[in-house]
């Protein structure tokens, strides 16, 4: 790392990564995102969250700008609460012929569809819809219940596929062989759940359009994160930064290893230019 210029663009991704195992943010990593923030340096939250999940986290942070959003399908105006932007949705011919496929690689499976209007929360969309018996590993107290057809029936930024007794890594690669490149499929939790975009549709296609607004270069961006979802981003990056406790394929690509989310990782990099 020793040479590395200071960077002109932070990306980094937020549970597992910039959020502390219980989930909040450190007071050490609050003060080094508010130097980076007084050096005029943007913090971007890179999340496969969508918009409605960022505000609990931007606002203790005082980030105003933009967070990319869906695993890079919505860029999210945090400031003034709107969709700046998506990339990439689903249709729903092309959801119900998803969803044949999943069922023959991932027999009883059970789907969900995310999708977004003009704000964070659009009263006139249903946000986040769910079929009976979706299991959701952050809790499953989120989301409205409706028959497939409904949840098939309208354009989506994500589509989120669980299924009970496998691991993620396991429906990951039983969705790629059906799938192929029509779409792409990851995942930022390895408890049963991974998650289908668009072609080409990822974290760095989200994050190069916030470089490209603030005119920065992706050789002028750090990005941190340590799920599957995050590999493209940390790889479009110019300096892809792993936490200690990323999946194996994030290690992999990382230019540099940090310590893990308990430990303020992302703080301890950053902390040598701010």
């Amino acid at each position: 790392m020793d040479g590395v210029d200071k960077p002109r663009l932070i990306a980094s991704d937020v549970d597992g990564t910039l959020l502390s195992p219980l989930e909040k943010l450190t007071g050490r990593t609050l003060a080094v995102i508010g130097r980076a923030l007084a050096d005029e340096v943007p913090f971007v939250l890179a999340s496969g969250r969508p918009p409605r999940w960022i505000p609990a986290v931007a606002d203790v942070a005082g980030l105003t700008g933009y967070a990319v959003c869906a695993n890079g399908a919505v860029l999210y105006d945090i400031a003034a609460d709107e969709i700046a932007d998506v990339h990439g949705l689903l249709e729903p011919v092309l959801l119900h012929d998803l969803a044949d496929a999943l069922d023959q690689a991932l027999p009883g499976c059970r789907l969900a569809a995310e999708r977004v209007g003009r704000k964070a929360v659009d009263p006139d969309v249903r946000n986040f819809v769910i079929e009976p018996d979706y299991h959701n590993p952050w809790g499953d107290g989120e989301g409205v219940t409706y028959p497939r057809a409904e949840i098939l029936g309208h354009p989506a930024v994500k589509l989120l596929v669980s299924k009970r007794g496998m691991n993620s890594d396991e429906m990951a690669r039983a969705a790629r062989e059906v799938l192929g490149e029509a779409v792409d499929v990851t995942f930022s939790t390895g408890a049963g759940l991974i998650e289908v975009a668009a072609h080409g549709v990822t974290k760095a296609t989200g994050l190069a359009d916030v470089a490209e607004r603030f005119g920065v270069a992706a050789d002028e961006t750090i990005a941190f994160g340590d799920m599957p979802n995050d590999i493209e981003m940390l790889r479009w990056a110019g300096h892809g930064v792993a936490m200690a406790n990323a999946h194996p394929a994030v290690l992999d690509v990382a230019d540099e290893i940090t310590a893990p989310n308990g430990e303020d990782g992302v703080a301890q990099v950053l902390e040598r230019w701010f």
